[in-house]
């Protein structure tokens, strides 16, 4: 998504500092007020899409957010092999402050969740009929930011998330020094956001978000708080109302030029710039990647049945040999960030914690998914067996580490709740906020 949204959003700034007759009347770029700059209904929509554009930055869902997912909770699952010594630091569970992705990471959700607060203080520049529609994506992307960004930087337990701010800055000559919130009070207000994002957002809206992909993204949240009600209910609303379909054949749903069926949110990626992080680090040089950063490694692929088709999705890298994924092998295919295939896994285990059925039995919802990949049909389930699908099916998309530490197992030898899995308050911010309290383990 961060390449069509880096198009419109150069062509939304050139519009906006071309649009006056008179070149004369303009203020110097660097000293643009608030005012002029947030002056129109159609200036509030050019900073959507830069919320949109930052969000998918490189740094963020653009690839390194769910790399770093998956390498800290890899195990014997897959090694990181690259030489970049950032992500070797998560995958060993070793994290310096001063580790540059984890603070591009929270640079990025931050400035993106700048620009959302100002869409929101500004909406009402926008007209009536599209003013619900512009809110219901701020609020979305707002929630997408912080849940991330508090599920990764939060202490272990719990008792601090990240800073919450709901106003927008203009003015950064302000002291912007802020305390972290209590992990709660951010997860509630990401609930409420996308709540909000619900009710203003329609059913359809091409390739932004919609009315399902704040369901299915707040299905998500709430199956990680551990409100598996809320979190069945919301997936079930997915499934049956969205118009999704899981794609026919398990490979149809990755490398995409366009959204396939099964894609409730994705990223979109075009050849007019940039380029897809995810294909950079997991595939080899013939697929535009580094030769395969992150192989795979037989205790994984021992967890697959002969028949199912997800345990032969893989293939021989040309350059050192180890086995790569091939779900990131078109550096311009999108990123999917939500499949259907998560909503009947989330809906399948709120039903099994639950004892409901609510939708389809937890049986019914994981053999859909394992039927769709040729893998033999189960004649019951359990808890365990539905996170190991969840392995199965969504392995290498940014879960794993998250569904280790939410269901209290260890990841390797490393209890769920050790200060080595919660990411380091990046040592500029320290430096810059005194308020800012470090996490356990990183100083203090």
């Amino acid at each position: 998504m961060r390449k069509i949204y880096n198009s419109i959003w150069l062509l939304a700034l050139t519009l906006l500092f071309t649009g006056c007759d008179d070149k004369l009347d303009l203020e110097p770029r660097q000293e643009i007020s608030a005012g002029t700059a947030i002056s129109t209904g159609e200036n509030v929509k050019n900073i959507l899409i830069g919320v949109y554009n930052e969000t998918a930055q490189d740094d963020s869902y653009g690839g390194y957010l769910q790399l770093m997912a998956d390498l800290y909770g890899f195990t014997d699952q897959a090694t990181w092999g690259g030489t970049f010594q950032q992500p070797r630091q998560v995958f060993n569970k070793s994290i310096f402050v001063d580790n540059s992705f984890v603070r591009d990471l929270w640079l990025n959700g931050y400035e993106a969740i700048n620009q959302a607060n100002l869409v929101l203080d500004y909406a009402d520049l926008v007209d009536e009929e599209e003013r619900e529609i512009v809110m219901g994506e701020a609020y979305f992307l707002r929630a997408l930011n912080y849940f991330d960004l508090n599920r990764f930087f939060s202490s272990p337990d719990n008792s601090l998330g990240v800073p919450l701010t709901l106003d927008g800055i203009t003015d950064y000559s302000q002291n912007l020094e802020i305390e972290r919130a209590p992990a709660d009070q951010v997860y509630t207000q990401v609930v409420s956001d996308l709540e909000k994002a619900i009710q203003f957002l329609p059913a359809s809206n091409g390739i932004f978000a919609d009315q399902y992909s704040a369901q299915a993204l707040l299905a998500r949240v709430q199956l990680h708080l551990g409100n598996y009600e809320a979190a069945r209910d919301a997936a079930d609303g997915v499934i049956e109302n969205s118009g999704h379909s899981l794609t026919g054949m398990y490979s149809e749903a990755f490398n995409n030029d366009e959204d396939s069926s099964e894609d409730v949110f994705a990223f979109q990626v075009t050849s007019q710039d940039g380029e897809n992080l995810l294909v950079v680090h997991y595939a080899d040089q013939s697929n535009g990647g580094r030769g395969g950063d992150v192989t795979v490694n037989e205790e994984y692929l021992n967890m697959f049945g002969d028949s199912d088709d997800r345990g032969s999705f893989f293939y021989t890298s040309a350059q050192n040999g180890g086995t790569l994924t091939s779900k990131y092998t078109n550096q311009f295919g999108n990123i999917p960030l939500i499949r259907l295939a998560e909503m009947y896994l989330i809906r399948a285990e709120a039903n099994e914690r639950l004892g409901t059925d609510v939708g389809a039995t937890p049986l019914e919802d994981v053999n859909v998914v394992r039927e769709r990949a040729n893998a033999g049909l189960l004649s019951e389930v359990t808890l365990d067996d539905i996170l190991r699908e969840r392995e199965l099916e969504l392995m290498f998309e940014g879960f794993l580490i998250f569904d280790y530490t939410r269901t209290g197992r260890s990841v390797g030898e490393i209890p769920a709740d050790s200060p080595r899995l919660s990411f380091p308050i990046p040592q500029r911010e320290i430096d810059a906020n005194p308020l800012l309290v470090p996490n356990p383990g990183y100083g203090s």
